[in-house]
């Protein structure tokens, strides 16, 4: 556990219609869920509005590849809204590879007995917990930092 940085995370689900979002502690044990984004030209400025709430070191965005750890549309999509986060803060972001944290979310949220309609609201809060544990779990047993930093630069 040395090589863990400390410190309270967010952890970003982008979706086309809701961006999902959740933290955990400084010391990195528990991944919660904490709200859903609307997809819309404020949702980036919301989740900067969440980081400086939370006092987060570091925003963690899924990155959708397929099975194979290819791009799809949904890559593309995640990059965009992840460079639009780094270019309107100054925390660093970094790009993690989350293929099966939706399909995840949705077994974990059946398993408990919610339907798929009555989960749609929180199933991207889900996602993102569920692709945070998974980085925070990365950095833990490796000790270097999960994924890729997103430039600052402005796109």
């Amino acid at each position: 556990m040395s090589g863990f940085r400390r410190g309270v995370r967010l952890g970003i689900d982008v979706g086309r219609a809701r961006v999902g979002v959740a933290r955990c502690d400084p010391d990195g044990l528990l991944a919660t869920p904490v709200e859903t984004v609307t997809r819309d030209d404020g949702a980036a400025a919301r989740v900067c509005a969440l980081a400086d709430e939370y006092s987060a070191v570091e925003i963690l965005v899924g990155l959708p590849l397929n099975m194979r750890g290819e791009d799809t549309a949904s890559t593309t999509d995640a990059r965009e809204f992840a460079a639009a986060i780094a270019a309107a803060s100054d925390l660093p972001v970094r790009l993690v590879d989350e293929r099966l944290s939706t399909v995840s979310a949705h077994a974990a949220l059946r398993d408990s007995g919610r339907s798929q309609r009555s989960s749609r609201s929180i199933v991207d809060q889900v996602a993102a917990v569920v692709l945070l544990q998974q980085a925070l779990d990365v950095e833990k047993s490796t000790g270097r930092p999960p994924g890729t930093p997103v430039s600052q630069e402005p796109a």
